[in-house]
């Protein structure tokens, strides 16, 4: 039994040391600025040289009791934990910013004496010169991320952008936050930052060849709409029977005109010449009867009818000359008696 309980504790031991490990992982250096003149200042309004330390997970880890080194004899594989220890600075206890949460950030001062703030570490970085620095696990022995700052101008910093270290000017320093959140930064590098494979711009540029295939075909189907309207617009206007009818107008009116005058000449005549007269009505009415039919048979035409409307002539005939007339059949038109 007393085995099994030791075996017990020493899995839980060992697992809450994996667990832990792991935790320690996803926290990186993120950017170092080592001359401040201008950037952030500390809790005392003093301006000093800082480390931004990033956890890369979305769970929270706690990063007290974990060291910043910047001597690198601690890379000396012969020292002890205890020797390595005493080159390195211990992040302190006691402040609730070490509780870093998923994706958050965490400033700590160098240069400077643990006893002005919780945050202040007393690990030194030369100012406008090279330097190397190290995160190390809270067992001193395991090397958590390091890297090598080269010399930087005043209010510049080395930062960590897309996973590739970079120099960024006094402007674009981002204490604090995301690195990639650059001042001076295009539109062409924002675009190939949020999208380094590519995927949005190929949709994008389907999306606007689709676009513009809709636009065109919506165009066309319009555009031949209108023209079959028009076309069949034409076909109407030069269909029958409008030019019948048409036809048929004109000659009704040249006809009714020579009538007219046909028969204001008789009557100033006094019914001399009836018979020349009576025949030159005939032939315009046939000559209209046969031009229309010839038009188009669809077309309403007058037809002659015998009305009988000639059997007064012979009462009328004692206020005209007697004229005996040649062709019986021919249609007698009155005239109108003489006043005196």
């Amino acid at each position: 039994m007393n085995k099994l309980k030791l075996l017990l504790g020493a899995l839980l031991v060992t697992s809450s040391q994996m667990l832990f490990a792991q935790g320690a992982k996803n926290i990186h250096i993120n950017e170092v600025l080592t001359n401040n003149t201008t950037s952030i200042q500390d809790e005392y309004g003093n301006r000093q040289a800082w480390i931004e330390l990033e956890n890369s997970s979305f769970t929270t880890y706690n990063v007290r009791g974990m060291f910043i080194a910047t001597d690198r004899r601690v890379l000396n594989e012969n020292l002890s934990a205890p020797e390595r220890i005493k080159m390195m600075s211990m992040i302190p206890s006691g402040d609730n910013r070490t509780a870093m949460g998923g994706q958050k950030h965490l400033l700590l001062f160098c240069n400077t004496n643990p006893a002005q703030g919780k945050l202040h570490l007393s690990a030194q970085v030369p100012i406008s010169e090279p330097v190397w620095i190290a995160l190390y696990n809270g067992n001193g022995i395991e090397l958590i991320d390091s890297v090598t700052v080269p010399a930087l101008a005043a209010d510049q910093s080395y930062a960590k952008v897309n996973g590739r270290w970079t120099v960024k000017g006094a402007e674009n320093v981002t204490p604090g936050i995301e690195n990639f959140i650059e001042a001076s930064e295009t539109k062409i590098e924002k675009f190939k930052r949020e999208d380094p494979h590519g995927f949005a711009m190929a949709i994008m540029a389907m999306g606007i060849v689709f676009t513009c295939l809709a636009t065109l075909w919506i165009f066309f189907t319009l555009f031949g709409m209108v023209m079959r309207h028009l076309e069949t617009a034409k076909k109407v206007a030069n269909k029958q029977p409008i030019k019948p009818i048409t036809k048929t107008v004109e000659k009704t009116l040249e006809v009714a005109h020579a009538t007219s005058n046909v028969l204001q000449e008789g009557f100033d005549k006094r019914g001399r010449d009836m018979e020349v007269y009576m025949a030159v009505i005939g032939m315009a009415l046939r000559q209209y009867e046969d031009d229309v039919h010839d038009v188009e048979s669809g077309v309403i035409t007058i037809k002659s009818k015998d009305t009988d409307w000639d059997d007064e002539y012979s009462q009328m005939t004692h206020w005209h000359d007697p004229i005996t007339p040649t062709n019986h059949n021919a249609p007698r038109i009155p005239t109108t008696p003489e006043l005196h």
